[in-house]
């Protein structure tokens, strides 16, 4: 609606992770990092935590648009304890044929794997959502990872999840799996300069200008949101709909003041704005 008033090809501030507007802040930078290591040493578990909407997705999916020639990658989401059995869901996303008996699932799902691996490619496993997994699938995948070909490991995992998933890997039931996890990072949110930078970033990706938001404009949204990305989105994409509803020009922290204000009693997790 507002994008031509702007001068914008796109909406810069959508909610759904998008990897072209992916913005490299610090945390992001070294959760890029260790998925770039745990794939180069093809280390054991990779684990990715991070509260919601803090960009962890939107990193893992612009990890995997380069993940190179010698993998497969497998990409899982939406996982539940109700899915049972995540073997023939692996092999599915694997694009491999699952509909098979649990014995005849794992026949093939053995020998897809040694067949990648007579190829020179290693098959990538990620699940996202991965709080969601219950302690038997979880324990699941740690025995299914035990396949391998001397000391080169067949199977490779990586977990994205929201915090609890720390909690549950914490059980003493999945100490085993904990120990298989090389490389973990937790995804923080962005501190005042890195708010400022990401508005002014998605800005110019979008093909706007990145002095639309004014500074202080920029302030009151990370105050208001935290540093979380996806609520600072929704408070830039609301700004906007109200300085094109006002014909203004560019949005100052009174546009943010009053967005602020009228979402104060929705359900969107405000912090409290000074001034």
């Amino acid at each position: 609606m507002y994008e031509k008033f702007y001068g914008l090809s796109v909406k810069p501030f959508a909610v759904s992770p998008d990897p072209t507007f992916l913005y490299l802040g610090r945390h992001h930078r070294h959760a890029l990092t260790l998925l770039q290591y745990a794939i180069q040493e093809a280390t054991g578990f990779a684990l990715v935590t991070g509260e919601v909407g803090c960009g962890k997705t939107t990193v893992v999916q612009h990890f995997l648009d380069r993940p190179g020639s010698g993998l497969r990658v497998g990409y899982m989401s939406n996982t539940h304890p109700g899915m049972g059995s995540l073997l023939p869901w692996i092999i599915e996303a694997m694009d491999g044929e699952a509909n098979a008996a649990p014995t005849e699932c794992y026949r093939r799902f053995v020998a897809l794997a040694r067949s990648e691996y007579q190829a020179g490619r290693r098959m990538l496993l990620v699940i996202d959502e991965a709080q969601n997994l219950s302690t038997e699938q979880l324990e699941e995948l740690r025995v299914l990872s035990n396949l391998n070909v001397g000391r080169e490991m067949l199977l490779q995992v990586i977990l994205v999840g929201q915090p609890e998933l720390r909690t549950t890997l914490g059980s003493p039931r999945l100490r085993q799996f904990a120990q298989r996890i090389v490389t973990d990072y937790h995804v923080g949110t962005l501190h005042a300069g890195e708010t400022q930078d990401y508005v002014r970033h998605r800005l110019k990706i979008a093909g706007g200008s990145p002095e639309l938001f004014s500074p202080e404009a920029v302030c009151r949204v990370h105050e208001a949101g935290g540093g979380t990305p996806r609520v600072i989105n929704i408070l830039c994409d609301n700004a906007l709909l109200y300085g094109f509803a006002e014909k203004r020009a560019d949005i100052d922290a009174e546009i943010i003041a009053q967005v602020v204000q009228d979402r104060a009693g929705s359900v969107l997790p405000l912090h409290a704005c000074a001034g």
